[in-house]
């Protein structure tokens, strides 16, 4: 039964997924997130709590962790993340000034 729903980050899942007995899907999950993974797990906890720390109203935790996830490099990146929230260009620029000092 679920009882929480909470977005993971990919660093987040791969912690959770050390814990795990090893097995086929195990492997598989590993290997998809070596794949994707941008940014060390240490790295990518700092980089939520910075954005969170920003304290934009429409900067919700799903898309904090989308920005963990895909490091986006300009505002087009940024807005392909917040489709249905338009964000001015100081709250852009915000975001992105932070996410540089993690690539």
């Amino acid at each position: 039964m679920i009882k929480n729903l909470v977005p993971l980050d990919l660093c987040e899942v791969k912690k959770l997924l050390g814990g795990l007995e090893d097995s086929e899907k195990k492997k598989q999950l590993e290997s998809f997130i070596k794949k994707f993974l941008k940014v060390q797990p240490q790295k990518g906890e700092q980089l939520k709590k910075e954005l969170e720390e920003l304290g934009l109203l429409k900067l919700k935790q799903d898309s904090i962790i989308k920005i963990v996830d895909l490091l986006p490099e300009d505002s087009l990146d940024l807005n392909k993340i917040f489709v249905d929230i338009s964000l001015d260009e100081d709250e852009t620029n915000k975001i992105l000034e932070v996410v540089k000092k993690y690539k």
